[in-house]
């Protein structure tokens, strides 16, 4: 049986802000169901209950640069181990990363701490064949493995996979922390950690790690260009052998429009009736007029940043009233996009509203009440709510870019290649206009609805990249789509 320890800062439901957490809280029960043996490391933030949690190390201090940080363990009550890091002067804090102002200074050693609790974890507690570990925040894992511990026979044989959830954040911190982390600078070279003279955490898991993989075929292939690489393309081509591109999966348990407890009416593919109901109470909810039941209601469920081509929605803006559509956004994120959006929905009050923060159930009420969903990412991994939406039979606008490609195709979704706002603006045009012939919006929901993205097929995948390490099998080349993407074609 294969055991795999997952390190991540983040996973549903005990500690969220996006998609990795959605990731890193859904793969181990699939992974299970395949008969791999897998626990789960997070830090335990302020915001997690112990409630229900059992203590299972009373003292595990982790030592780093002469310092003691005195942790201690939880298990939380879940179906399989799911623990819990506990340093109160590291994580008891109001948010993950940082606060309303900005990531909190001591971030290289908060993370630096989960990286070495990793480790001891795998010796004392859960011992493990693979540390799987997920984005920046765990990029030290296999650095410590494969320095401090190299030596060490309780790590002979084990093996690191590194997720790259998202390359456009890389955990960069002065090179002034090493001490602090408990790294000497002969891990500070072009072929380590340095990064334009900073010390790069995510260097570290693409670097040291034995297998990496990313969370969709085209955005692995893209990530080894220069207009997707941020910095490390070269790092990325240089291992591409070792990079497997594996979609993202959903759990449909809890995104699901025939069981959602979150909307106002459930609805399936065979009987499509609830959905208008879910429109009128999102209309309701956003106070926009109930003329727009009889229009296209497009929705937004995202982080407000460039990286998600929210300026390009704030551009469209006076068009979209002038066409008679109607917007409601659900996020949060930079402080400008915010302003330009709570500008345009005082300026078109009757066609625009915006709700600030993240909210669980209106998230889904967004799902299964708008007809359309914008998604024109600049760049985007993988995405999940354009998966959402097919399941709720809400048909996605997308730019074309890593899983956004991948997972819509003519038939279920629209497209469009330019980042720009005319190329939105042309996009939604279409679908406003498939929207007014009922019966082919009809055909076109239920053909996303059709569509199956659960983890069955993906944790599959990254099982036999598990058997590939452990076993030495070569690494599956990407398909014939690499020359096109690596060419900028």
């Amino acid at each position: 049986m294969i055991k795999i320890l997952m390190v991540a800062s983040e996973a549903a439901p005990f500690a969220k802000t996006g998609g990795l957490a959605d990731v890193v809280g859904s793969l181990p029960s699939a992974l299970r169901e395949l008969g791999c043996e897998v626990a789960v490391l997070i830090p335990r933030y302020k915001g997690v209950d112990l409630n229900s949690a059992r203590r299972v190390y009373d003292s595990l201090p982790i030592w780093l640069g002469g310092v003691a940080y005195q942790c201690s363990l939880y298990q939380a009550d879940a179906g399989l181990p799911f623990y819990l890091l506990d340093c109160p002067p590291l994580y008891d804090r109001p948010g993950f990363y940082g606060d309303a102002a900005a990531d909190y200074p001591d971030n290289a050693v908060r993370f630096a701490v989960l990286c070495r609790a990793a480790l001891a974890v795998a010796r004392r507690v859960f011992r493990p064949n693979i540390l799987h570990c997920h984005d920046w925040q765990t990029g030290l894992v296999p650095v410590y493995l494969r320095s401090v511990f190299a030596l060490d026979p309780t790590f002979i044989g084990m093996k690191t996979l590194f997720t790259i959830h998202n390359l456009g954040y890389q955990g960069l911190f002065p090179p002034s922390v090493l001490p602090q982390i408990g790294l000497d600078r002969r891990v500070f070279h072009v072929d380590g950690l340095e990064f334009f003279g900073k010390v790069s955490f995510i260097k570290g898991g693409l670097i040291y790690s034995d297998a990496l993989s990313t969370v969709s075929p085209t955005y692995a292939l893209e990530i080894q260009t220069k207009e997707y690489g941020f910095g490390l393309d070269g790092v990325l081509g240089s291992r591409s052998s070792a990079l497997h591109g594996i979609l993202n999966g959903v759990d449909y348990s809890n995104w699901s429009p025939a069981t959602d407890p979150y909307i106002k009416a459930n609805y399936s593919i065979h009987d499509l009736s609830g959905k208008q109901r879910c429109k009128q109470d999102l209309l309701t909810e956003f106070g926009l007029p109930k003329a727009a039941m009889d229009r296209p209601l497009l929705g937004v469920v995202s982080r407000l940043t460039s990286q998600k081509g929210t300026e390009l929605i704030v551009e469209i803006a006076p068009e979209l009233a002038l066409q008679d559509l109607y917007l409601v956004v659900l996020g949060a994120g930079d402080a400008e996009m915010e302003v330009s959006l709570r500008d345009v929905a005082a300026a078109y009050p009757g066609h625009i509203a915006v709700r600030f923060g993240y909210d669980e159930a209106l998230a889904h009420k967004v799902e299964a009440g708008a007809d359309i969903f914008l998604m024109p990412s600049q760049y985007e991994p993988c995405g999940l709510n354009q998966i959402y939406s097919l399941r709720y039979g809400t048909v996605p606008v997308v730019r074309a870019t890593g899983g956004l490609d991948d997972t819509i195709e003519e038939g279920t979704g629209f497209k469009f290649r330019e980042y720009s706002a005319r190329a939105l603006l042309a996009a939604i045009r279409a679908a406003a206009t498939a929207f007014a012939d009922g019966e082919l919006w009809k055909a076109m929901m239920r053909r996303g609805m059709r569509k199956d993205f659960s983890w069955r097929v993906s944790a599959a995948k990254y099982l036999t990249v598990y058997n590939e390490l452990l076993h030495g099998a070569t690494a599956e080349s990407f398909s014939g789509k690499q020359d096109q993407i690596l060419s900028g074609g």
